[in-house]
């Protein structure tokens, strides 16, 4: 199946390489070009395409806004965030707003196509480096009210702790001497409590709430 991707970014020379990149992968069609978030959204209303690789600073509306408005208006379309190391105050904002997956953007052709196949399986990626600056913005965030995290087990907030120290879940059930499928029904219940939709948002989770860290 061919995954199709809208892309916004202002800068003309990244936005023209980014097109001509993807339009070298296998699978991969790129049905619009936008240099502004709100140009993005009018390409996701027409062409309503699987995944949307989007900027964080853009003019008229920004990385975060437009993944926001994209999230609540088309929940079908994905979104992965393109940053450089300048953007880390937004990281945060873009992981609330629904982002699926970070990239910085000297990412390669490869890592790229795998994070937008990735988004559009409803599975999150994030670069290493990014995720380490993901947990270093939740840490610095207002800590989240204790009830929030009230109707979490021992075992489930074990598990998140777990889940925020980079362990999967083979390694998880290792750890905890339990099946790995024991560790899966722990994930989905503490994902469900907590409205979290993938390990990227339980890490900003976890240190957030101070249950990591």
């Amino acid at each position: 199946m061919t995954l199709r991707v809208v892309l916004a970014d202002d800068q003309a020379v990244v936005r023209e390489g980014l097109v001509t990149l993807l339009g070298l992968l296998p699978g991969i069609e790129v049905v619009g070009a936008a240099a502004d978030g709100l140009a993005a959204l009018e390409l996701v209303a027409e062409h309503r395409p699987d995944v949307v690789l989007v900027d964080l600073r853009m003019p008229r509306c920004d990385g975060v806004e437009t993944t926001e408005r994209i999230r609540a208006g088309h929940p079908g379309t994905e979104v992965v965030v393109l940053t450089t190391y300048a953007d880390d105050d937004s990281l945060l904002a873009a992981l609330r707003a629904g982002a699926r997956g970070f990239l910085t953007k000297d990412a390669d052709a490869e890592s790229i196509a795998r994070a937008l196949r990735s988004a559009a399986a409803g599975q999150s990626t994030v670069d290493g480096e990014l995720q380490r600056r993901l947990v270093e913005a939740a840490a610095r965030s207002t800590p989240a009210r204790v009830q929030e995290v009230d109707g979490l087990t021992a075992r489930e907030v074990e598990v998140l702790r777990l889940i925020a120290a980079g362990l999967s879940n083979t390694e998880i059930a290792r750890t905890l001497v339990v099946s790995e499928a024991t560790v899966k029904t722990h994930v989905n219940h503490l994902f469900a409590k907590a409205g979290l939709r993938d390990r990227a948002q339980a890490v900003a989770f976890a240190y957030r709430t101070g249950i990591a860290g």
